[in-house]
């Protein structure tokens, strides 16, 4: 890197705050056991805020924890609660409805409101979520929403919505098919679906 003139990126340490919250919170099922031992047993989602220019987008992905594969994303000018439950969709359709399927994410409004509450106890799907402001119980996301505004989305300029949104998708396909992992043995997010699937 030194010959070459290459220099790492870095971003600011968060500091966060433990406080109380008054919404309900749902159970805490994950425990911080981010390494599974089978596809879609606990899958973990979040969205994130893309700023670009004087535009907000919000960006919902959700990540199969087994494998750190982004199994489905969407992005929207709006943070609703339809951005959540048509990821979610999205991703139940790809991974051909699974049974026994448990969900993580943090305590915003989208995750614990009535449609989406409904909607995973529709498909037999147990909802787990972060105690009160406390990322660390959701860091798989975090590290890659981190990882990817690290590497995507501060580096370039977009020209408008469409442009931002075939971007990131071009990310998660590297992503999932070029980026290794140490907890994965150092195999990429597909690769280990791969070798799970093959035996």
């Amino acid at each position: 890197m030194k010959e070459m003139d290459l220099k790492s990126k870095q971003c600011k340490k968060r500091v966060f705050v433990q406080q109380e919250s008054k919404r309900p919170c749902l159970p805490h099922l994950l425990h911080r056991e981010f390494t599974q031992k089978k596809p879609n047993v606990f899958w973990v989602g979040d969205i994130t805020q893309i700023k670009t220019g004087r535009l907000n987008f919000y960006l919902c992905v959700i990540i199969d924890l087994f494998s750190r594969k982004i199994i489905a994303h969407r992005l929207s000018g709006q943070c609703t609660n339809n951005l959540v439950i048509n990821t979610f969709n999205d991703a139940y359709e790809l991974r051909g409805q699974p049974k026994g399927l448990s969900f993580h994410s943090d305590r915003g409004g989208q995750y614990i409101s009535h449609e989406y509450q409904e909607l995973l106890r529709f498909y037999g799907v147990k909802q787990s979520c972060s105690k009160a402001y406390n990322p660390y119980d959701n860091a798989v996301v975090e590290s890659f929403f981190s990882r990817l505004k690290k590497e995507e989305i501060n580096c370039g300029q977009f020209e408008d919505f469409l442009d931002l949104k075939m971007k990131i998708s071009k990310y998660m396909d590297f992503y999932n098919n070029y980026c290794p992992h140490e907890s994965l043995g150092n195999m990429t997010p597909n690769q280990k679906e791969i070798e799970y699937f093959s035996k």
